[in-house]
């Protein structure tokens, strides 16, 4: 998995007001959550503020991160848990980041990546990517940057589901059901197909 570092400093001053300020000077509110647990049990989290300048590059990116947060001189490795933006403007307003170690498994959704020349895309059909991302289930020393999937031998009318696939260490938490990609009939394939059935036929 590419890896990114940004930094953050510590923040007490809490609320709606004190996090329009700091959005203001260019920060943007984050908090990163670990395995601490309050007393009501639910995961306590650090409030913190980092740069836009530096979040940018790590949020406008259909890449995934292993996010390196260096936390008041204190790294600490995170990915991304959640993202909040302005519902009309689309502006970044918060970031939520999950600590993770090298021990415990993480779900993580990872882009897919469709390689060779499909049969079917042949035959004149059209080759759709259904979802762009998998949930994976893996220590993130394990998750790749990518899943790779090979289209070759995908015809016209067939689909590859999650439950297809099979990755070394990997497992799959997206519903098996789930279509990734399918082959669908043109205009052309389907001329192609009447044109073959007639010569068939007529032999």
């Amino acid at each position: 998995m590419l890896e990114i570092n940004v930094t953050g400093q510590k923040r007490s001053d809490l609320g709606k007001k004190a996090s329009k300020l700091v959005r203001k000077e260019g920060l943007i509110p984050c908090n990163l959550y670990g395995e601490k647990r309050g007393e009501n049990g639910l995961p306590e989290a650090v409030a913190f503020t980092c740069p836009m300048s530096e979040l940018r590059k790590l949020v406008y990116t259909p890449n995934i991160y292993m996010v390196n947060i260096n936390l008041d001189g204190e790294v600490k490795n995170a990915i991304i848990k959640e993202l909040q933006f302005h519902p009309t403007t689309d502006a970044l307003l918060h970031v939520d980041f999950y600590e993770v170690n090298e021990e415990k498994p993480i779900v993580m959704g990872v882009p897919v990546r469709l390689n060779g020349l499909a049969q079917g895309v042949r035959d004149g059909g059209r080759l759709s990517l259904i979802v762009r991302k998998v949930n994976v289930r893996a220590k993130y020393t394990d998750i790749p940057e990518v899943l790779d999937i090979d289209v070759t031998n995908l015809t016209i009318g067939k689909s590859i589901k999650v439950g297809d696939l099979q990755f070394e260490g990997l497992e799959m938490v997206t519903s098996k059901e789930v279509v990734v990609c399918t082959i669908k009939a043109t205009r052309k394939s389907n001329a192609a197909a009447q044109a073959n059935d007639d010569e068939q036929a007529a032999e």
